[in-house]
Order: C-alpha cells, then structure tokens, then sequence
C-alpha cells in the first residue's frame, strides 16, 4: 500500500500504552504523517520521553495524558473527555493498544485478582474510554477505532488465562460497536492482531525466545497507519493480522 508523507494530516489520534513498545511506535508513526497525536499511559517520564522524541523531529507537538487504567474512575475517563474536546473539538482516531499479560498459568491455579485485574485492564477499561469518546469520535468526517486483538483472542490456548478471554472480548466488542454503527459511515472499528512482535510483554511471555527473530514494532506500522488513514474509509468490523 502506498501511504503519503502526510497521510494522517489533521487528524488527532489518541493512542493508550504510547509509552512503549507497539503504542510509542504508532505514535511516533502517526505524528510523521502529520498527525496531531495525544499519548496516553501511567508513565509519565516514558511518556515525556516520547514526547520529546515528536518534537525533536519538528512535528506536531504532542498532548500527554496521564492515566492509569487500572485505578481510573468515571472521573478521569471524563476529563480526558473534557481536555480533547476543549483542545480539538473532535476525535479522528483511537487506537486501543494498551495491555497487561496477567499469569501465564493453567485455570485451576490462576490468581482470581490477577484475573479480575487482567480482564479490567484489557477489555472494561477500553470498553470504558471508546464509550466516553464516542460524542468526540462522531464529531469526526472519518473517525477510525482500532482494538488491539492477539491470535489467542481467536484461538483459545492453554495457559493463556485471562489474557485470551480479554483479548476475544476485544473482538466482540469491536464487532458489535462495528454492527451498531453501520448505518453511520463517518466512524468504523477494527481489530489488528501485531502477532509476535519484539516487545516487553513478548518476552514476559516467552522468555527463552530468541528476539532477533521477531519483528520490531516500526516494521507493522503501515497497517496502523492504513487503518487511520482515509484509504481504508470502507473497512469496518474486520480482525487484521500482522
């Protein structure tokens, strides 16, 4: 796919887990393609660094927002709310990347609060900030939403707990928001599935893999870029592999 210098041009685009990995590599992505980008995670000096990274490439300056999905409460998911529409007045993009592993254990011996936990993080707190940036996201020509999906969110494999069962609520509910937008055609919502990627949850779940086998995350970012970008205007409900 041929994507242009500034592909993404005046569109804002929140990205959550930008502090790291596949969410800092799609911001610095975005913010290349002329995007103005708004990173979200609960580091902030990771998140300063990614900053400072944007503007040391003369691009748009990036906003921060600082939030930890864990802990947050309807409060702070209105506030972001409340500072994007104030700063922008609408919403283009969403890409919903961030995630924790929780135990790689079997289900007989899986910690029930690290269940509990893994399952708020990776699919109620996204179902939580897509559901309140929804007036933002319609305010948009092309709003695209993107959920991050994981082969396991289509395969059930054991010893992959709350992890899998997260990641195919993911899928559904990226399919049911896609099924009950279907008549709006200024907004859609994706899965992608990045596959195995060279990042910090990879190795925690697969310690004794060799990583100079792997991906890095810049070399996938052209589906992440395609996905917000008008080019794929058509493309709704669908689960996209890497």
């Amino acid at each position: 796919m041929r994507l242009s210098e500034q592909e993404l041009k005046n569109k804002t685009i929140l990205i959550t887990g930008a502090n790291d990995g596949i969410g800092k590599s799609a911001a610095l992505a975005y913010a290349e393609k002329g995007a103005k980008t708004i990173l979200l995670g609960r580091n902030i000096s990771a998140l300063e660094s990614v900053y400072d990274q944007i503007t040391a490439k003369k691009l748009i300056e990036p906003m921060i927002s600082l939030m930890d999905l864990e802990k947050a409460d309807g409060k702070d998911y209105q506030m972001i709310y409340e500072n994007l529409m104030k700063e922008f007045g609408r919403l283009d993009g969403l890409l919903l990347n961030a995630s924790i592993l929780g135990d790689r254990s079997p289900i007989t011996h899986y910690d029930s609060e690290t269940w509990v936990r893994t399952i708020h993080v990776n699919l109620t707190a996204q179902f939580l900030l897509t559901k309140t940036l929804l007036p933002a996201l319609y305010q948009s020509d092309n709003a695209s939403v993107i959920f991050t999906s994981s082969g396991v969110g289509k395969v059930g494999k054991a010893f992959w707990g709350a992890y899998s069962v997260s990641k195919f609520g993911i899928e559904g509910l990226s399919q049911i928001l896609s099924s009950e937008h279907d008549d709006q055609d200024n907004i859609r919502f994706n899965c992608i599935n990045p596959g195995p990627i060279r990042t910090k949850m990879r190795k925690k779940a697969y310690p004794y893999e060799d990583e100079t086998l792997l991906k890095n995350p810049n070399e996938i970012m052209d589906k992440y870029i395609w996905l917000m970008s008008d080019k794929s205007k058509d493309i709704t409900g669908q689960s996209i592999d890497c």
